[in-house]
């Protein structure tokens, strides 16, 4: 009678973990799917007052059905666009109180590579799941603030802290 009963309680178990949401929050890069996020509808087409006056097609070039999501994203935040020749004059003294203690051209490489070594050290006996963790708040748990504690910390220093909301204890 034990074992009947063990085997429907594992066969229940098995069932219920079926139906657990996995989320976007999965770091297995070993997926075989493409990237979603790739994908950019485009615009709808429209007919142009005069086929005549079209431009010739440039391979390689872009359409007017093309999107820009830069371009889309600064604009919904009412921003405007920089030049092509760079940076806007009214952005200048920002940029250059940015870029005072200089400027590391290739921090995009060194910060992948930084954090792929961080979560390859994270994902120490990561394939074996007993049970279904969080595995992006496991690798990158240290790197989390809190942030009643941060605040308490700078309104001790002195400084002016924004209120926050209740933590919800």
């Amino acid at each position: 009678m034990r074992l009947i009963f063990g085997v429907m309680v594992l066969i229940a178990a098995t069932g219920l973990s079926a139906c657990a949401k996995k989320g976007l929050r999965e770091l297995d890069a070993r997926r075989n799917s493409p990237d979603e996020f790739l994908v950019l509808p485009s615009k709808p087409l429209e007919a142009p007052t005069s086929y005549a006056s079209l431009p010739e097609p440039t391979p390689g070039g872009t359409n007017l059905t093309d999107r820009n999501p830069n371009a889309e994203a600064v604009a919904a935040l009412g921003g405007r666009l920089a030049p092509a020749d760079g940076v806007p004059s009214s952005d200048a003294a920002l940029v250059t109180a940015a870029s005072r203690h200089g400027v590391a051209p290739d921090i995009r490489p060194e910060l992948a590579e930084a954090d792929a070594k961080l979560r390859k050290r994270g994902a120490f006996l990561a394939n074996i799941k007993l049970f279904r963790i969080d595995r992006y708040a496991e690798v990158y748990e240290r790197q989390s603030l809190e942030p009643g504690k941060v605040a308490g910390a700078y309104r001790k220093a002195g400084i002016p802290v924004p209120s926050a909301p209740p933590t919800g204890n």
